[in-house]
């Protein structure tokens, strides 16, 4: 079982909105820095955006600045990402990641600094 689980995707029209949520198990999620990340078909995955452990400050790609709000309720041990405005182009597998450091520094959009990972989930974005 992974230790963290998204939810939230599906099929939306162009300039729709949808939330996703990251929910841990079996650990304290309000002690990590959260990113959010995406895969595309044949394309490396990329950072979206990052939450600190305490929620104060919140990074973003510029692709998604704008559109993207991420967000934390840590008594619900759950991260979530409100994405408003959706473009064909944000077709992707959305995956939630969690880091023990608890800032989101220069390095968020890397992998390589995130433990633990969820299962991904499924973002279409069509007409």
């Amino acid at each position: 079982q992974l230790p963290l689980v998204e939810s939230g995707g599906g099929l939306v029209q162009p300039g729709g909105s949808l939330r996703l949520s990251c929910a841990a198990s079996g650990f304290t999620l309000a002690n990590y820095v959260v990113g959010w990340f995406r895969q595309a078909p044949g394309k490396e995955r990329e950072g979206a955006s990052c939450i600190s452990a305490s929620g104060g400050s919140t990074n973003y790609a510029d692709s998604v600045k704008g559109r993207f709000t991420i967000s934390r309720d840590n008594a619900k041990n759950t991260v979530y990402l409100q994405m408003n405005d959706l473009e064909p182009e944000d077709t992707s597998v959305y995956y939630c990641a969690a880091s023990i450091i608890q800032r989101c520094s220069s390095n968020w959009p890397k992998t390589t600094i995130y433990t633990s990972w969820g299962q991904g989930t499924q973002v279409t974005v069509s007409s």
